[in-house]
Order: structure tokens, then C-alpha cells, then sequence
């Protein structure tokens, strides 16, 4: 059964290395974290994008490694990682190319700062997608409604690290209620209607901050043109590429309403 590494237990493995080139993979993170410590899982842990967002302490010859969970490597059987060049160079030479490693999901890892939120391009007041991250451990789930409303609508997971309310929720704003693996929950009200913007709340999933604010929106330029597509796995020795998740159609009159709130991969 597919699900992502549970959280405390070692297991034994091999990794090799890729090269993102910035993107931010299967997860659909508008870009590879900053520190370009990061990992694809096979299709078993990786779990349909129910890992997405954790972190791997991974050991290998030269010491340990804390990765970010966003990708997935369709060809890697269970306990295949394949990690950031930066990340397996952290424990193991990368002339070695393939290691023997040891790895755990890390539960409740520092968080690099608060919830953002980022609304799939294409959403509608009829289609509506939004994607979580900075949460630290995976999600279990996410629910959103309409402000004003006490109506929460569940959302569905897709693989490509979306959660989806295929009917829709409204113009928005939207208060959004986010609850993890290990029980954690929040709730950040004030997330706009604004397709392709990250939108940073000041609620973290734990270890303090408030569980209602408003968020505003980073200097993250929205993603131009492609606006429904959506990372899907690549074959072996070829880019990850993408190719279109389609919404909805939106209504004649439908129009975004933002109301005051919240590697090439070596062969290895």
C-alpha cells in the first residue's frame, strides 16, 4: 500500500542524485527550497503527493542530511531516494554516483516560517485549487469555506500537491483549516481568490502563532501563460516535465473577486 515513510521509523536504502534545475517537482512548489536540500521518493512513498512537504533525515557514508519531500522519481522501487546533487554530496562523494543510506521522516521539523497559500491558476468561484506548504509534516487533510459561512467544504488531494473543491467555494475570501499527520490543526482566514499568487499567513502548524489572520502576498510573480499545468512524472534519463491539469470551465461572469481578508537527472 502507497504512503509516504512513517515518522520516528528507520529504514534501509540506496540513493542516488538528480538535478532539478530550480523547479519544484512533482510537488508543484513554484521553486526547489533555497538550501537545495531536497529528495524524490518512488511512487510507494511518495503516495500520490501524501509526502509532499515532510522531511527525510537521510545518513550515508559521510554523516546525515535533513531533506525537503518534493518530488517523486517514478522509476525508484521503495527505499530508492533520489536526492538533490547538494544533498547526497552531504553524505556520501558523488563520484560514488549510488550509497547505502539509512532514513527516517522527521516528525515536526523546524518550520521555516509560517503557512503559505497558493491558489492553482485557473480557479473560479466555480474551481477552486490551493496548494499548503511550510507545514512541516504531511497533511492529512484540508478544508475550506466561503467567509461569512460556516459551511467547511473537504478538499481532495491530487497528486500534483493540490488540494481540489471540483464545484467550487465562492469568491472568496476563504478561511482555510489544515490538519497534518500527527494531529496538528489550524485555520488562516483571508486567503484570496488570486490565482498564482503565494499568500503568507502568520499561522504555523505548530510551535506557536495564531490560527486566524490574514494572509498578504510575497514577491512571487505568478506563474505566466501555462496557467492549469501541473508537474506529472517523466520517464527515466528525460526532464520532469508538465502537462495540463484542466479546471472547470468559469462562468461568463465569473471574475476573481479579492475582498479585504488574510536533471537532467544522472543516470546513476
Amino acid at each position: 500500500m502507497a504512503a509516504p515513510p512513517p515518522a520516528g521509523v528507520t529504514r534501509q536504502g540506496k540513493a542516488t542524485f538528480y538535478d532539478s534545475k530550480g523547479a519544484g517537482g512533482n510537488c508543484s512548489l513554484p521553486a526547489a527550497p533555497a538550501d537545495r536540500l531536497y529528495v524524490a521518493l518512488g511512487p510507494s512513498e511518495y503516495a500520490a503527493a501524501a509526502a509532499c512537504g515532510g522531511h527525510l533525515d537521510v545518513t550515508g557514508p559521510r554523516g546525515t542530511v535533513r531533506v525537503l519531500v518534493m518530488d517523486q522519481c517514478p522509476e525508484c522501487p521503495p527505499g530508492h531516494l533520489d536526492l538533490s546533487r547538494e544533498a547526497f554530496a552531504r553524505i556520501a562523494d558523488p563520484v560514488k554516483g549510488v550509497v547505502p543510506v539509512s532514513y527516517r521522516a522527521v516528525p515536526d521539523p523546524k518550520l521555516s516560517g509560517p503557512l503559505t497559500f497558493r491558489v492553482k491558476e485557473g480557479s473560479s468561484r466555480w474551481w477552486l485549487a490551493v496548494q499548503v506548504a511550510r507545514h512541516g509534516n504531511p497533511l492529512r487533510s484540508v478544508e475550506v469555506r466561503q467567509s461569512g459561512s460556516s459551511t467547511w467544504r473537504s478538499a481532495a488531494r491530487q497528486d500534483y500537491n493540490y488540494w481540489l473543491v471540483a464545484d467550487g467555494v465562492g469568491t472568496g475570501p476563504y478561511a482555510v483549516r489544515v490538519t497534518d499527520t500527527r494531529g496538528h490543526r489550524v485555520t488562516a482566514g483571508g486567503v484570496r481568490l488570486a490565482p498564482g499568487e503565494v499568500q503568507r499567513s502568520d499561522v504555523r502548524m505548530y510551535g506557536g502563532g495564531t490560527n486566524a489572520t490574514r494572509p498578504r502576498p510575497t514577491a512571487t510573480r505568478p506563474t505566466p501563460a501555462a496557467s492549469s499545468a501541473r508537474p506529472s512524472p517523466r520517464p527515466s534519463g528525460s526532464p520532469r516535465g508538465s502537462v495540463a491539469a484542466t479546471p472547470a470551465a468559469p462562468s461568463a461572469g465569473d471574475v476573481p473577486v479579492a475582498l479585504d481578508a488574510a536533471p537532467e537527472r544522472p543516470s546513476c
